[in-house]
């Protein structure tokens, strides 16, 4: 395929695809990543708008179950730290640290190391994200109006679905019930997410 420069427009073939390196608004022989992706009506361009808000949409929501698998790795090991909290204090006697003999031993930290295949699923949502991310900006790179709209509407679109903000925060409990305010936390979901 043979191709030349007309100003700031690179012209693939005679009556092929021009690709615009600075900012414009064509619809009509518009080329977007590659020469096979060549707008050649109007119907043609308002589908690869609508399929770049969806790619922004995917995008949110990949980064979301990214942020939900972290956090379902941790409150399964918080559910087994807990319970075995529980069993070692089931196996200590009631009496051994009354009294005037003990002492505060300040706070402890466990550690939560996620095994080699939690770890791979990690990061095969990473590199899919990555890859959406990456697909876009080289996607936007064309310079268009509309499609730079259309990354704009399918990042509206992509929080309003996908990162609905929760906030558990904790307040003062009535008298009777201090024990249950411990369960309370300040937890939001993370920078992106989706359809929580």
């Amino acid at each position: 395929m043979s191709h030349h420069n007309t100003g700031n427009a690179t012209v693939l073939g005679a009556g092929s695809c021009t690709m615009e390196m600075v900012w414009n608004w064509n619809v009509i022989d518009s080329c977007f990543l590659s020469g096979s992706w060549h707008v050649k009506n109007k119907s043609m361009f308002a589908a690869s708008c609508v399929g770049v808000v969806f790619l922004v949409v995917t995008l949110e929501f990949m980064r979301r179950v990214s942020s939900e698998w972290d956090a379902f790795l941790l409150r399964s090991f918080q559910r087994r730290l807990r319970l075995q909290q529980a069993a070692v204090a089931s196996a200590t006697p009631a009496s051994c640290c009354d009294g005037p003999e003990s002492t505060f031993v300040g706070p402890q930290y466990a550690t939560f190391r996620a095994t080699a295949l939690q770890q791979l699923c990690r990061a095969i949502l990473h590199g899919i994200t990555l890859g959406l991310a990456y697909l876009l900006m080289l996607i936007i790179m064309s310079f268009n109006g509309y499609i730079f709209i259309s990354v704009v509407l399918g990042a509206i679109l992509g929080k309003f679905l996908c990162d609905w903000m929760v906030v558990r925060i904790p307040y003062d409990a009535p008298r009777g019930k201090e024990k249950d305010q411990r369960s309370y936390s300040i937890s939001a979901a993370g920078p992106t997410g989706c359809c929580a």
